[in-house]
Parts: structure tokens; sequence; C-alpha cells
């Protein structure tokens, strides 16, 4: 058996038992790095260690350390407030309101989960006090979640192009936000359609808290707090995320550096309000990263990509390898990590895409966002954050429906992004 294809059954059976087990996915990653270089390919701990991605490494750390202290510091909290009040209590604007809210959260640099798990009751909130459908609310934060990850300081967006940028390929950073972004506003458009949003149409939330329009049973009042102000702690950081922003987007200034910079300022400027910001850091998903492109660097230096890439590209017809790739991805990833898959199936199609014969930036952006619309699905993080706060009655209703939606999108999805953005054969 060639090294090619141990490493391969390695790679499968590292999801394999992440999927089924409560082995975290970049340990396991990091493990079979050791084990495959030590018995078949003959490299040493600094052959291993050289495909850590330690770039990559402070980006991660730098945006997520950076989105700990806007939420320590109430900045999060503020910016749901103001959405929610910009839209006068129109409660059909409110899951547009939450759908902008996260994808916001994760194009500012937060993780998927942590930005699910922060919108995800709250919003759920206002889906049983308002008579939303909770199935409804939650593809919305869900899918809002992945439209802002592509932005060029997401997470998704940072690994992508990232992956891209180390295999030489051609990228396009702002086509690849753009189209995450309006295809997850599509998506939602239809959930709107098919979860009940025509009837929440013209029902307007009373200053009481009340919903005017919504059955009697369905009514009720929201919590009371003390409205959020805009303190000189939340200023700065507000100022620090639009530093950030405009640092990565107009002056190519890297963002993992730019991000631990801003974090270290506000740090010094209000130690009060960062305080434990360290610990609200995704070590999970740093370590899982990571470990994935540990992993994938042994497999460039075994040739294992080259060699399966190769066996993808003599596929006769190779806008149906470019399909099979994306569709790989999206049942892949609806049940284990998008953020795993997007590290290791962008390098295995490299070879397939040096052959010219797909367009690069569109067979990569229908692979990206193929793998992450299925991320509703209750088997994903993000669609067990919606279901576990879901209230106990519904849950099993919504587990379900969650389900048949990540299934179906996991095949749609694909063969839509295919023909919009690998058919045309313009990208």
């Amino acid at each position: 058996m060639s090294d090619q294809v141990i490493s391969i059954i390695a790679l499968v059976l590292i999801f394999a038992v992440a999927t089924f087990s409560a082995v975290h996915l970049g340990v396991l990653a990091i493990v079979a790095a050791f084990i495959v270089g030590s018995t078949v390919a003959d490299e040493s701990s600094d052959d291993i260690f050289s495909g850590f991605p330690g770039d990559l490494f402070v980006v991660l750390v730098g945006v997520t350390l950076l989105f700990g202290i806007a939420k320590s510091n109430g900045t999060v909290d503020w910016l749901i407030d103001a959405a929610v009040k910009a839209v006068r209590g129109r409660i059909a604007f409110i899951p547009w309101v939450m759908f902008l809210v996260t994808a916001v959260l994760t194009a500012v640099g937060a993780v998927t989960p942590a930005a699910v798990g922060i919108v995800a009751p709250i919003g759920l909130g206002f889906a049983v006090t308002y008579g939303i459908s909770p199935v409804l609310m939650g593809l919305f934060i869900a899918n809002g979640a992945s439209a802002g990850g592509f932005s060029p300081i997401g997470v998704f967006g940072s690994i992508t192009n990232n992956v891209v940028e180390r295999n030489d390929l051609p990228g396009n950073p702002a086509l690849l936000f753009t189209a995450s972004f309006l295809f997850n506003v599509g998506l939602c458009v239809i959930v709107f359609l098919l979860f009940g949003g025509r009837q929440l149409l013209g029902r307007i939330a009373t200053a009481t808290g009340k919903d005017a329009g919504a059955p009697a049973e369905a009514a009720g009042g929201t919590p009371s707090r003390e409205p959020l102000r805009l303190d000189l702690p939340r200023a700065l950081t507000l100022l620090g995320l639009l530093t950030l922003v405009a640092g990565a987007l107009f002056f190519d200034l890297d963002v993992g550096l730019m991000a631990l910079t801003i974090s270290v300022v506000l740090t010094l400027v209000a130690p009060t309000s960062a305080k434990g910001a360290v610990d609200k850091c995704a070590w999970s998903t740093v370590l899982l990263v990571c470990g994935i492109v540990t992993y994938v660097s042994q497999l460039e230096r075994l040739g294992t990509i080259d060699w399966l890439g190769t066996r993808v590209a003599s596929i006769d017809a190779p806008l149906l390898g470019a399909l099979l790739i994306c569709l790989i991805g999206a049942v892949v990833s609806a049940f284990a990590s998008t953020t795993g898959m997007l590290g290791a199936l962008i390098p295995l199609a490299v070879p397939f895409l040096l052959t010219g014969q797909v367009g690069a930036v569109g067979l990569i952006t229908a692979l990206a966002i193929s793998a992450s619309i299925v991320d509703a699905s209750p088997f994903s993080t993000s669609g067990a954050l919606v279901t576990a706060n879901t209230p106990a009655d519904q849950r099993d209703l919504v587990f379900r429906r969650l389900m048949t939606w990540g299934l179906g999108i996991a095949v749609v999805g694909p063969l839509v992004t295919w023909c919009l953005f690998v058919v045309p054969g313009s990208l």
C-alpha cells in the first residue's frame, strides 16, 4: 500500500473518529501527523512542526481575543440592542436583525459557534415572546453566521484565503465574501416564506414589550433590563473593530497582528472591562484549524495532494469532478467541522484546479459556500446550539426540521453553487 493511500485512510479515520467520539479533531490531526510521519514518511519532529501554520494561529488568536474583549465589556450586547431598536419594533424585521448581527459578529472575527452561542438565546427569546417560528429564527441565525464568516477578517475567510495564497491559486476575497453573503440572504428569503414569515408582516411590538398583532397565547413581555449605554470602553472597542476592518481592507495589514495590537491597547486603556477575555479565545477552534493544516501540510510533503488531485483531474468530465468535490464538502461538513473541512478540502482540490479545466475562483467559491450553508444541521455546532436554546416543548420539532433542512441543503446547495459559479466558466 502506497504512502499516499495510507495518508488518505488516516485522514478519513480522523474525521470519522472525531465525528463519532469525543476526541478533538485538531488533536487527532496532530497525532496522525506524528504517527504517519514516524512510521510511513520517516519525518523528524522538526519536519512535522514545519507544517504548523504560525501565521494562521496569530490570526485566529488575535481576532477571537478581540471578540472576547468586545463581549466582556458589553460592546456586543450594545450592538444587538441598537440593531433591534433600529427596526422600531417591526416583528417581521427581527429575524433579519438577528441575521445581520450574527453576520457582523463573524465578519469581524468571531468564530461561528461563539457568534451563534451569543445570538441564539436572544433570538429564540424573541421568537417565544412574539410568536416567531423557532425554526425560522434558528435558520436565520445560523445562515447569518455563515454569511459573515467569509469576510477577509472572518475565520472562514481567513482560512480559505490563506489556503488559496499558500497554494499560489488565483483568489478573490471580495467575491468570496459577497457571494457567500448574498447566497445566504437568498436562503433566508426562502426560509422566511417556508416557515411563517409572511404571518409576521404588519405586526408591531409595543413600547410595553408586547406584540400588538399576535394571538393572545403568543403575546407576552420581554424581561426588563437597564438600557446599555455607549461608554468609553465600548466606544473604543467599536473604533478598534472599525480600524481592524479598514486596515485589512484598505491597507493590506496583517489581520492577526492588528487584532492583537488593538486588544493590547484596549486592555491597557480599560483593564477591568477586558478581564477574562483571554479565556474567551476560541482555543478549541485554534487547535482544530492548526491541527488540520499541520496534517494537510504533511499530505503535501508526501505528495498525497498531487496524487489525489491527479486522479480527480483524470475524470473525463471536469465539471462532474468539480460537482463531486462540492458534494463531498457539503455532506461531510453537515456532520463534522466546517472549519476543518475548509482547511482539508481546498488543498485536496489544488491539483485538479491547476489543470485549468475549471476556474479556480469559481470552484473555491462554490466549495466554500457548499461546506458552510449546512451548518444549520442539528449535527453541526450551530444547529445544535439553536436546538439547545429552543423551548423544551418545541425542541424535538426543531431538531427534525433542522435535520431535514440540513440534509436537503447538503444536496441542493452544491448543485446550485456549481451551476452559479463553476458551470459558466467565467471565474
